[in-house]
């Protein structure tokens, strides 16, 4: 056996299992191909416990926000890297409604664990338009994606696990208790492969929902806001003078080119929160690996059990990658089950009606 498994995609999921398994002393090979255009580079990697225009806490934050941490702190550590960016996310009221309805909101401590108990609303009004004042959403911030990504494939270069090439499937053979590929023996095939999955053979029957999202980086001189502020775009600082914009979400048109009707969405929303002036340095833009009831897709092929997966994270790779990749180890080796939200077994009917198996 050349390793116990092989890996199919180095974005935000190939990684993040990638170096869960290997923290648990199995032998991984990773094979990934940097030319190919990847959601995970362009994310902007915010972790937010509290999201979308009603306050709504995040699906698991209670498990995924601790044990994220945890990860990219080791992680940190073991490779001498800064990935986690702790910040408050500042979100300025629309209304004198939507104040009332969140504050009404975070009187629920399953919600007011995540918001702060006091807000400086007059230290954002120079930069910020926020008559209404605002709410600062805790325990949030942002992961470095592309230091992560850089950090972990050279890790596994160094180790000698790492193949720069374009898996074709049409050199697989896979039997009952493994894959050949190259000449070389694997226990399991994992794919990771994000947005490309859907050109995967094995995998193409599952319900894949690609998003599409644009963000734009922006240089200002004169906006001293350390924490993430959103309404309708986030502002997110990344380093002196640097800040990205985003995002875009679309469901049609789904390629990897940048678009001036994207540029000037982002700029509109951004010229309604922003009170000084900023000049735009760059874009850029991600597929991301979304599924129709937007939840992961993981888990063991109906029919050839060697090969699995580990994909459909959409927008909250981040965040989900690390808990999900430590149960999907504990699956692998078989000392727990899978979260059945999450288990790709949910979707079987769909491979069986494809291939017409009664």
């Amino acid at each position: 056996m050349t390793a116990d498994y092989l890996i199919v995609g180095q974005g935000i999921a190939g990684s993040v299992l990638a170096w869960t398994l290997h923290r648990r002393g199995k032998k991984v090979v990773l094979v990934n191909s940097s030319q190919r255009p990847s959601a995970s580079r362009a994310a902007a990697g915010i972790f937010n416990p509290l999201t979308g225009r009603k306050l709504v806490r995040t699906w698991k934050a209670d498990q995924l926000f601790p044990f994220l941490k945890t990860f990219y702190a080791e992680v940190e550590r073991e490779l001498g890297v800064q990935l986690l960016h702790f910040t408050n996310i500042y979100r300025p009221y629309r209304s004198i409604e939507e104040q009332n309805s969140y504050l009404a909101q975070t009187a629920d401590a399953a919600i007011g664990q995540y918001v702060a108990e006091s807000v400086d609303n007059q230290a954002y009004r120079p930069f910020i338009h926020n008559p209404f004042d605002g709410l600062e959403v805790t325990k949030s911030g942002w992961v470095d994606v592309p230091v992560f990504l850089e950090a972990i494939r050279f890790f596994f270069q160094e180790k000698e696990q790492y193949i720069e090439a374009d898996f074709d499937y049409k050199s697989l053979e896979i039997t009952e208790e493994a894959v050949l590929w190259n000449g070389q023996s694997f226990r399991k095939l994992i794919c990771c492969e994000g947005p490309h999955a859907s050109e995967n053979p094995l995998f193409s029957w599952l319900p894949y929902n690609p998003v599409k999202g644009q963000l734009l980086e922006v240089t200002m001189d004169n906006y001293p806001i350390t924490n993430i502020v959103n309404q309708g775009v986030f502002i997110m600082p990344v380093e002196s003078n640097l800040y990205r914009i985003g995002a875009t979400y679309t469901w049609h048109d789904i390629d990897w080119q940048t678009t001036e009707d994207g540029k000037v969405f982002l700029e509109q929303k951004l010229q309604g929160l922003l009170k000084v002036p900023y000049q735009v340095v760059g874009q850029r833009v991600g597929i991301r690996p979304a599924t129709k009831d937007r939840r992961p897709l993981i888990g063991l092929h109906p029919v050839f059990p060697a090969v699995v997966i580990f994909n459909g994270l959409g927008t909250k790779g981040v965040s989900l990658a690390p808990f999900f990749a430590d149960q999907f180890a504990d699956y692998l080796e078989g000392r727990k089950e899978l979260d059945p939200e999450v288990n790709i077994e949910r979707t079987f009917s769909l491979y069986y009606r494809e291939n017409k198996v009664v």
